[in-house]
């Protein structure tokens, strides 16, 4: 484990895997062991770099919290690894992929379904407040519980207690509860530019079973970049890089290594 000191003097944590040129994977709102099933598929190949996020895992925290700091965390570890990178973020990582990429020096961006809200759904978005009410009345859990069903599903599963009885991170990612809650009040405090600066391409990554807040969003942040792709595959959801990590890291690999151009697996 490693370890560099953001803007504000937080210590920020990171993971190395493999050897070659630099990829960085930021995860979202679980846990640095995220990306632990996709590891081996880059590790070979890349200098895998897996920050651990501001108040997770072994990074430091503080008090005050904003996207603006997410970004200065990601900067630190850029700064830190030899050569310029690719960042690949998954949900609020990869809108911190996406805003780290505006003014960080990279060689190219993936993001997977970043979590970006857009119209109406951004005008009524009160999940953090929600999750806040539950954490409040002592019930983390039930908090924990509203998120999943949100995020992961928008707000539509009928047996939720059975999905959760099958998803690994549970019942461990109810430790973060505090930590999650604080990011998407990041989330619903961002508004999406109409045209986003990067100087690098941008691959976008989404499921045809995510949630439709994400997946709106994400069409929305392919309008406003210049040089874009937008991938979709079928039958997968917000978990995506997890729940089909060969399907996935293919697609992000030929992007990387320019060996062809991504194609949609479902007609966009």
């Amino acid at each position: 484990m490693q370890a560099v000191t953001s803007a504000d003097g937080t210590s920020i944590a990171f993971e190395q895997h493999g050897e070659g040129p630099p990829l960085v994977l930021l995860h979202g709102g679980s846990s640095p062991q995220y990306w632990k099933p996709l590891v081996p598929h880059f590790a070979e190949d890349y200098t895998v770099t897996i920050p651990h996020r501001r108040g997770v895992g072994e990074s430091g925290d503080s008090e005050e919290y904003h996207l603006g700091r997410g970004v200065e965390d990601v900067r630190a570890v850029i700064d830190a690894v030899e050569g310029t990178p690719v960042l690949f973020g998954h949900s609020f990582g990869g809108l911190l992929a996406i805003e780290t990429a505006r003014t960080a020096s990279v060689t190219k961006v993936i993001a997977y379904e970043p979590a970006v809200l857009i119209g109406e759904y951004r005008e009524q978005a009160d999940l953090a407040a929600q999750m806040q009410e539950r954490i409040d009345e002592g019930d983390r859990r039930e908090a924990m519980k509203f998120y999943i069903s949100e995020v992961m599903h928008g707000g539509q599963i009928d047996d939720l207690d059975g999905w959760l009885a099958e998803w690994p991170p549970w019942p461990d990612i109810v430790a973060l509860t505090e930590n999650i809650a604080r990011i998407n009040r990041a989330i619903e405090q961002y508004q999406l530019p109409d045209s986003l600066d990067i100087d690098a391409p941008v691959l976008l990554l989404t499921g045809t079973e995510g949630p439709p807040h994400l997946r709106d969003g994400i069409r929305a942040v392919d309008a406003a970049l210049s040089d874009s792709q937008l991938v979709e595959f079928e039958g997968v959801g917000h978990g995506g890089p997890t729940e089909a990590p060969d399907r996935i890291t293919a697609t992000v690999r030929d992007f990387i290594d320019e060996k062809e151009t991504p194609v949609a697996e479902h007609g966009i």
